[in-house]
């Protein structure tokens, strides 16, 4: 069984339109089908390609679905552009990158692709695998280095970092993304999401701030 291993600073490919059909008809399958139901054959048909062409430009299923939680929804709007170079004020900076990063976790394609691996993982380990290195631990990277900064700034107690990133990720996954990933309705109001991170903030503010900003 493979294991796909990516890196936070990969860039992808040059896209050709071969390339594109795969991932489009990949997409289509795996959200409508989920990950055990797809087949590399069915994507090949779907796309109107070779399994050859298929297997030239992936060599895994697992590699497919990680490519399109890379470059297709998860995590193209957060990238190192979410974090601001110069920080004059924690708090404001923090409540800034959580609401890019609660709202970007609500959307309906975030949500149907997590729903997916957290359904699908315990059968096919390397769904968990590519979907974690692709998403979750590449973003968790960022936050981890961007707190580093703010950590030698003085703005951020001397704390495992670890720790910290992923607490800060937890508390904003509390509460409103639990009940939109559940599907559970009503759909989290402005206010539930503003109030969500607020919170968040507050609450890793008190644990890891140095309350200098």
């Amino acid at each position: 069984m493979s294991q796909t291993v990516l890196h936070p600073t990969e860039a992808p490919p040059e896209e050709s339109p071969k390339r594109r059909q795969v991932l489009d008809a990949a997409t289509d399958l795996f959200l409508a089908h989920g990950y055990g139901a797809v087949s590399m054959e069915a994507v090949a048909r779907r796309a109107n390609v070779s399994k050859a062409t298929l297997y030239a430009y992936f060599a895994s299923k697992d590699e497919l679905f990680a490519t399109i939680v890379r470059e297709r929804g998860l995590t193209t709007s957060l990238d190192a552009s979410v974090f601001p170079e110069h920080v004059a004020d924690l708090r404001a900076a923090l409540e800034a990158i959580g609401q890019r990063v609660l709202r970007f976790m609500l959307k309906e394609r975030t949500l149907a692709i997590y729903r997916i691996a957290l359904a699908e993982s315990e059968r096919f380990p390397e769904l968990g695998r590519a979907f974690h290195a692709a998403g979750p631990a590449k973003f968790c990277g960022l936050v981890r280095s961007w707190m580093a900064l703010q950590q030698q700034a003085g703005l951020v107690r001397a704390a495992d970092l670890d720790v910290a990133t992923q607490q800060f990720m937890a508390l904003l996954r509390s509460g409103v993304f639990m009940r939109a990933s559940l599907a559970i309705p009503p759909a989290p109001a402005e206010a539930e999401i503003d109030a969500t991170v607020t919170a968040a903030v507050d609450t890793w503010l008190r644990a890891f701030g140095t309350g200098q900003a």
